[in-house]
């Protein structure tokens, strides 16, 4: 009989857990769990940060990690530009043109748009930062489809004019100034999508009027002159994002079943001659954007359900298993609060909780470890406002607040056991951002009128002493980092002007940083000067809100939401913008709740061998 050496050439290893270092392929026996094991690699769906604004009807172009999403319909038609750096979502220069349906190619970069709604001729290229107007299409259409690059796209099918019903078969090539006309599609479709180059483009699926049918499963492959049959689409349908080459492409989601209409969750990938059914999405949708380069590798945004959407999701086939990044409910505060203060440099598994406000102002302290909060000594002075606060559990600060009578300067030092008073700060404030460590602190801006203020201290251990003011005087607001290398975000200006303005601090001096997404105040913030996360709070013109929002040291991209949008939060994240915490708050009314943020992980895709 013959054994496994005398097959592949060499022993299965024996480890006592799992072998180091595995790869794909490999297997080995795990005598800790007498089992035999190994990496395996599959292909799987997985969610990611939101786009800004969710729509539908809307192009794509790029890569899984440097993604361009442009055009749509949200209430309206718009322009907006949005780019994704295989985290989150930021925005871009706005096309020119607004319109949705339209075609697309290119890269993040370099990207292209070209026809759309109604029925325009119109073409835009894209630098990385803007969009400008080139040489239109011969034909004006919309629900066309498209693939190549900036300087040697492809343009085919689409609805022309007079009416919705009309379709075509015209393919344009474009070179980068202008249009010429290639060959025709087999089959006049709109609605279609499109992977591939100018010289080996493919084309799928797509509504064909006056029907019935009306879905195809067609496939057609381009070569730079003629379109040729290729494999037929498992599943007849239109709308689909498209990624990849004419020889590994994927197609997901779409739309079916007209005109009792279905949401489709499929994906496909193709290999050249015939389309495999792929893994689910977890968003079904239709009139939805991807792109991606292979179809092991793509990213598909937007949509509709019905109902707009702004949900990403990353397909990947590898050996890893990802776990998308999200926010998970953590244990309950003991005390129900808002506009408390948390030791800025806590972490998920060690963060302290102090002060706030639950109809009266508190004093009460919390430690958590991770599980389960646990009440300590009170602060020597109860107070409320969005208490300034540095350090970490075991060595804190709490400085500024209101105990009901006006603003403090009040500061306390807290060493794991209890709180002991030390130096006030110079100027008393409420509603202030406090960073840093307990030795080395900042205080910066606040409230002691209806206006913001701009002061900023320092403490060293003993002592508060006056620094370079912030720019934009403001109240409410949050901030990240250390005193060195500090950030703050957001905030209320005087009322009820808000702000979205982020600025750095180098330890001397501010200058402005990448604004927030969205105009925040009232929100909780932590993590490092080039990892920060801002989340909850409010959101102009006064909305309760749990989006979160994620720095590179550049600029800020959508997160994943937390699961209870609220205001008035306390929070830290350590150095990072990958494990954050956020606790307390307004719903209303005061709320207990916390959760944990975890940014995306990936682990190795180990499984048991079996004979089955």
């Amino acid at each position: 009989m013959s054994t496994f050496k005398n097959i592949q050439g060499k022993n299965i290893r024996s480890y006592a857990n799992n072998a180091p270092n595995a790869t794909a392929g490999e297997m080995w026996y795990n005598r800790a769990e007498l089992k035999l094991k190994g990496v395996v690699a599959s292909g799987a769906w997985s969610s990611s940060s939101p786009l800004i604004t969710a729509r539908r009807s809307l192009a794509g172009a790029g890569i899984q990690t440097a993604a361009l999403a442009f055009g749509g319909q949200s209430t309206t038609i718009i322009g907006n530009t949005e780019e994704y750096d295989g985290s989150g979502w930021a925005a871009g220069g706005a096309l020119n043109t607004v319109r949705k349906a339209l075609g697309n190619a290119g890269t993040q970069t370099a990207g292209l748009a070209f026809g759309g709604s109604t029925y325009t001729a119109n073409t835009e290229e894209y630098n990385g930062t803007s969009w400008s107007e080139q040489n239109n299409l011969s034909t004006g259409r919309s629900y066309l489809s498209g693939c190549g690059i900036q300087t040697a796209g492809l343009a085919f099918g689409g609805a022309t004019p007079p009416t919705s019903s009309g379709s075509t078969t015209a393919t344009e090539e474009y070179d980068g100034s202008s249009w010429t006309g290639g060959g025709a599609l087999s089959l006049a479709r709109y609605n279609l999508t499109g992977a591939g180059t100018q010289t080996a483009g493919l084309a799928f699926g797509g509504f064909v009027p006056p029907g019935p049918p009306y879905d195809e499963n067609v496939t057609e492959e381009y070569n730079g002159s003629s379109w040729t049959a290729g494999g037929s689409l498992n599943t007849a349908r239109n709308s689909m994002a498209g990624a990849g080459t004419q020889t590994s492409a994927l197609a997901s989601g779409g739309v079916s079943g007209y005109p009792s209409t279905s949401f489709r969750n499929l994906s496909e990938q193709y290999d050249g001659t015939s389309w495999a059914v792929g893994p689910t999405l977890a968003t079904g949708r239709g009139y939805t954007a991807g792109c991606g380069a292979s179809n092991s590798s793509a990213v598909t945004f937007g949509g509709f359900t019905p109902g707009n959407t702004a949900a990403t999701e990353e397909f990947n086939f590898t050996a890893n298993t990802i776990t998308a990044a999200a926010w998970s409910s953590g244990g309950a505060l003991g005390t129900a609060r808002d506009e408390g203060g948390g030791a800025s440099q806590g972490t998920q598994t060690a963060a302290l909780a102090f002060g706030g406000y639950s109809g009266s102002a508190l004093g009460i302290t919390e430690e958590y470890n991770g599980t389960s909060w646990s009440e300590q000594n009170d602060l020597n002075t109860a107070r409320w406002g969005l208490l300034g606060g540095a350090g970490i559990q075991t060595a804190a600060l709490c400085f500024g607040g209101d105990a009901g009578s006006g603003a403090l300067a009040v500061n306390e030092e807290y060493d794991g056991t209890s709180w002991t008073e030390r130096n006030d700060l110079n100027t008393a404030r409420s509603q202030l951002a406090g960073l840093g460590t307990s030795t080395a602190a900042l205080a910066a801006g606040g409230q002691t009128t209806p206006s913001g203020k701009n002061e900023v201290e320092e403490y060293n251990g003993t002592s508060w002493s006056e620094q370079n003011n912030l720019s934009v005087a403001r109240y409410g607001f949050a901030s990240a980092g250390l005193q060195t290398a500090g950030m703050v975000f957001g905030g209320v200006q005087s009322p009820p002007t808000k702000t979205a303005v982020t600025e750095e601090y180098d330890g001397s001096s501010w200058t402005n940083g990448g604004s927030l997404i969205n105009i925040k105040y009232n929100h909780g913030g932590g993590g490092s000067q080039t990892a920060a996360i801002a989340f909850g709070g409010q959101i102009n013109p006064g909305a309760i809100s749990a989006i979160t929002e994620g720095y590179d040291g550049t600029s800020w991209s959508t997160r994943p939401s937390m699961g209870t949008a609220r205001s008035q939060i306390s929070g830290s994240s350590g150095d990072s913008n990958t494990a954050g915490i956020a606790f307390g708050g307004t719903v209303p009314p005061y709320s207990t709740a916390t959760e944990e943020f975890t940014g995306e992980t990936t682990s190795l895709n180990i499984v048991n061998i079996t004979t089955s």
